[in-house]
């Protein structure tokens, strides 16, 4: 995150993943007051040129991202889908000081990815995983790294359960693993073992609102679903990575984009 975005919506947070925290609030007090823009300057700014280009950006990076779990893990990449919000800052409705009271539109996006994977293997898909990540650095400019999961003490002890070689890392009692969490990204998968019902990956949300640029949704490919490709591999991963901002209109009318 850069020094001007901190120092532009003067918070320590910053203004990346605004655009979640705003829609939340404008579900909460959608009066007139709390937004900064009508729905028509919000489509207005959010198909801007620049909104435009920077959206292309952002996606590209976040695909490559998912791309990178397919070229350097055992995982195979079966579907992504792409989250995409514009949403307006805040009005002056406020009784209090928002750290979105400086935009007047903000825009984030988000991607999930369902990786096929071969539940027989499935220790050495965990520790072709962590591999990666023992190999990772961060990006340019100190960005997130692809691979947030190393071999770690709860990995090395997840690898060991999965190789049964070990305890559950969990504990004796716990239910199988089935989630691994670091930087912001989730990662999840279906159970294996035998024993109790097995916990799947769910279908995407079904609710998303393809409705650019205000909301945008993309299944690639559009037919493809989780079912079909655990049917394809025999068990399905999800990675989930966070929202990221990629384009803000301030209210002194500068822009914002990365």
């Amino acid at each position: 995150m850069s020094a001007f975005a901190r120092r532009a919506v003067g918070s320590k947070c910053g203004w990346r993943s605004l655009a979640v925290g705003i829609l939340v609030s404008v579900s909460a007090c959608s009066t007139i007051p709390d937004r900064a823009v009508g729905e028509k300057q919000l489509r207005r700014l959010g198909e801007s040129g620049q909104a435009v280009q920077a959206r292309k950006r952002a996606e590209q990076r976040l695909r490559a991202v998912a791309r990178a779990y397919d070229d350097r893990t055992p995982l195979s990449l079966g579907l992504v889908v792409v989250h995409d919000v514009c949403v307006p800052g805040s009005g002056p409705g406020w009784f209090f000081q928002q750290k979105t009271d400086n935009y007047e539109v903000v825009c984030s996006m988000n991607i999930t990815a369902y990786y096929g994977a071969d539940p027989r293997h499935m220790a050495d898909t965990l520790d072709g995983l962590l591999t990666a990540g023992d190999h990772d650095r961060p990006g340019a400019a100190g960005s997130a790294r692809s691979f947030p999961f190393p071999h770690d003490d709860y990995g090395r002890r997840l690898v060991a359960y999965y190789r049964g070689h070990g305890p559950n890392p969990q504990g004796s009692h716990a239910p199988e693993p089935a989630m691994m969490a670091a930087s912001g990204r989730t990662l999840t998968w279906d159970t294996t073992r035998g024993g109790a019902p097995h916990r799947l990956v769910e279908e995407p949300y079904a609710g998303l609102v393809d409705d650019p640029p205000v909301s945008r949704a993309v299944r690639d490919p559009d037919t493809t679903t989780v079912a079909a490709v655990r049917k394809r591999y025999g068990m399905v991963f999800k990675l989930e990575l966070p929202y990221s901002d990629y384009f803000g209109v301030l209210k002194n009318g500068r822009t914002r984009t990365r």
